[in-house]
């Protein structure tokens, strides 16, 4: 038999061309089992998200397209949690009866054979409960993909680097092993919050090839300064562990060190982008935020620099 899968879908219903499109990217894998597929609501109408993905929650635009055997389903769902994206996606994962839980944001799209990909990589380890996979990041004309190097993710991994590939819209665990963290502010790394806690369990099962299209540049998450240093610090609070290591507490540091300058708080970006320095002599995001501070180059720019690369900061 083979598992059932349950893949939410969080949206405002603002974009339902990227919704749709992920949606149906989700409904047509050629995975051979149950599919369900819950597209969760939050501050926005889901009547009016139903009315436009009407012929999705009918099965009209499958069998229009090519041929489906396996059972799928769809349905819209107001987010009945704290508003934000832990909220909505437990609001999902609440609303299920899988034995499976999958992500996927709704301006990305999942490529083919990604259900059966991440299941074979789960069966193949019988304590594996949660599975992550490499991704093709879209940032406008240019596609890059970004591979993991290990078929195994363990905590230390992502305690090192944040690991770009271990995308939200790539996992896919076991029902009733983890949930999302609603405290995160802003919902700020709490897809890097749940990826910890479940590496804390047991590594994480990776396929290293991209099989997730995530597309950058249409979110206004990545310029919320203050939410992204609050989400920061929040992960420092919750993972004191993430400081001991020096590379990765030079990354965050100078992340930090970048959010301040973008916010023209130049002393502030200087503490940390000491502090990153004094972690790691290397660290290239101590001088980036630095000449953001200084005002050399604008926040965006560096960021459309770095995107361009298929990189954040």
């Amino acid at each position: 038999m083979n598992p059932s899968v349950g893949v939410v879908i969080p949206t405002r219903g603002h974009r339902p061309d990227t919704l749709r499109s992920a949606a149906l990217a989700v409904l047509g894998q050629d995975y051979p089992g149950t599919v369900e597929v819950v597209i969760v609501v939050d501050r926005g109408d889901p009547i009016q998200v139903t009315d436009q993905m009407a012929d999705l929650m009918s099965g009209q635009a499958l069998t229009a397209g090519w041929e489906q055997p396996f059972s799928r389903s769809a349905w819209v769902m107001a987010n009945r949690l704290s508003p934000g994206l832990p909220g909505t996606r437990n609001t999902g994962i609440a609303a299920l009866g899988t034995d499976l839980v999958a992500f996927c944001d709704d301006d990305d799209q999942w490529l083919p054979g990604k259900i059966s990909a991440q299941v074979a990589a789960l069966e193949a380890e019988p304590d594996a409960e949660f599975s992550s996979c490499a991704i093709e990041v879209e940032y406008g004309s240019r596609r890059v993909p970004r591979l993991a190097g290990t078929h195994l993710i363990t905590r230390q991994h992502l305690v090192r680097s944040r690991m770009a590939m271990v995308h939200s819209s790539t996992f896919l665990f076991r029902r009733g092993a983890l949930w999302v963290d609603e405290s995160a502010p802003n919902g700020q790394n709490e897809d890097w919050d749940l990826a910890l806690r479940a590496a804390a369990r047991h590594p994480i099962v990776h396929v290293d090839r991209p099989l997730v299209r995530v597309r950058w540049g249409g979110s206004a998450y990545v310029t919320r300064w203050a939410d992204r240093i609050a989400g920061l610090q929040w992960m420092l609070a919750r993972h004191p562990d993430l400081a001991v290591d020096p590379r990765g507490a030079a990354r965050i540091y100078g992340q930090l060190a970048f959010h301040h300058a973008a916010l023209g708080q130049r002393w502030e970006a200087g503490r940390w982008a000491w502090r990153a320095f004094a972690a790691r002599r290397g660290e290239p995001r101590a001088p980036i935020a630095l000449a953001v501070a200084t005002g050399l180059v604008s926040a965006r720019a560096m960021l459309g620099l770095l995107h361009h690369r298929g990189h954040g900061i």
